[in-house]
């Protein structure tokens, strides 16, 4: 990759990885990272994980693998453009949501209340847990011993308090600098993708209307244009040609004001990247089109009363499970049982974390269900 930016990440400036390992043949050294998390056992978990409707709802319907993909996509075409490290990126793309409970935000909630005196639970954490920790495939090393730059780009959020105990990784939060301009990237390609397939997968789910989501200032141009432009147009078609056009205005927009980003602060290497503010950034009026967005996404979809019933049990079954393998730790696994105090608990919260929504549905009727026994 010689022809990247002068700002970007790569094997020049990496930090290297916690463990030292001899340089890859024929693949970089972020590409190596790609390759692990693919292999992962957590990455293939993500098959079965809610994006926001639960598997068995519906066989087309996101989950987080495929959101995964979607976001590493988005992010290596940003990545591209902008000469920055398409390895890097993709590769914290994919491993973003590793650590991702069963059923989405509403089964990281129920986890979090379960947790709120035991030190909490919060995705972001755990993917970097699983990367670090709880992957176990190697024999020299925990985890996947990614780069340093996959790492961080992977803990997009972390409270101090949290960050002092994570060493270099967790420092920036603590002085304020910036990731990469790759962890960037992926951040805001996450935001772009779940946005528009959270459209899609609302609409085909009928729990809302292309005449709902034609109020909103982002969608209503590109249902108007597509409309005029190609009459008698099946639902589908129009539904997938105006998100394909949402997506590259976003896209656009966020390139072209990243580029005026970089170069109003004149930014010529990683070290500016990291002091400056964040570069990478819708303009001020696509930001705001983005945040009407989500309002109606948060109103309309994942407050529908079909949606926050699923959530509801969702928030039951995963707080059920954990307090019956808190009060008795012989239901658990060998691997996660009995540990001292604080321990057990982020064990229990580990293995609960790593259950797709199915596995939590058969775990929870294994042990509540009189007609299992």
């Amino acid at each position: 990759m010689a022809d990247l930016a002068t700002y970007a990440a790569g094997e020049r400036n990496t930090r290297g990885r916690a463990v030292p390992e001899e340089a890859p043949f024929g693949r970089s050294e972020f590409q190596r990272d790609r390759d692990r998390i693919i292999h992962s056992t957590a990455f293939r978990r993500l098959e079965y994980k809610t994006q926001v409707f639960v598997n068995h709802e519906g066989d087309l319907f996101r989950t987080r693998l495929t959101h995964s993909m979607e976001v590493a996509q988005i992010a290596r075409s940003i990545a591209r453009y902008l000469k920055l490290n398409e390895d890097l990126v993709e590769a914290i793309a994919l491993a973003h949501d590793l650590g991702h409970t069963p059923f989405g935000h509403a089964g990281q909630d129920a986890l979090n209340d379960c947790m709120k005196d035991r030190g909490g639970f919060e995705h972001n954490l755990q993917s970097l847990r699983v990367v670090d920790v709880l992957e176990e495939r190697y024999a020299a090393f925990d985890g996947l011993n990614l780069c340093f730059e996959t790492r961080e780009g992977i803990l997009k959020h972390c409270t101090p308090e949290n960050a002092a105990g994570l060493g270099a990784v967790g420092e920036r939060f603590l002085n304020g600098q910036r990731p990469s301009l790759e962890a960037q990237v992926a951040n805001l390609a996450d935001e772009i993708a779940y946005n528009n397939h959270d459209v899609d997968d609302g609409l085909r789910s009928g729990l809302i209307t292309l005449e709902q989501i034609a109020q909103v200032r982002l969608i209503a141009g590109h249902l108007e244009a597509v409309r005029q432009a190609y009459p008698g147009l099946g639902e589908r078609r129009l539904i997938h040609e105006m998100n394909r056009r949402m997506i590259g205005t976003l896209v656009t927009d966020l390139i072209r004001q990243t580029e005026k980003n970089i170069r109003e602060r004149g930014v010529q290497n990683l070290d500016d990247v990291r002091s400056a503010p964040p570069l990478v950034a819708f303009s001020g009026e696509m930001r705001e089109q983005s945040r009407e967005l989500k309002a109606f996404l948060r109103a309309r979809l994942y407050r529908h009363y079909h949606v926050m019933r699923m959530n509801t049990k969702a928030h039951r079954i995963i707080s059920e499970l954990f307090h019956a393998f808190m009060e008795d730790s012989r239901l658990l696994p060998p691997q996660y049982q009995r540990r001292p105090g604080a321990d057990q608990a982020r064990a229990v919260s580990d293995y609960i974390a790593g259950m797709t929504d199915r596995y939590a549905i058969r775990e929870h009727r294994r042990i509540f269900a009189v007609e299992e026994i």
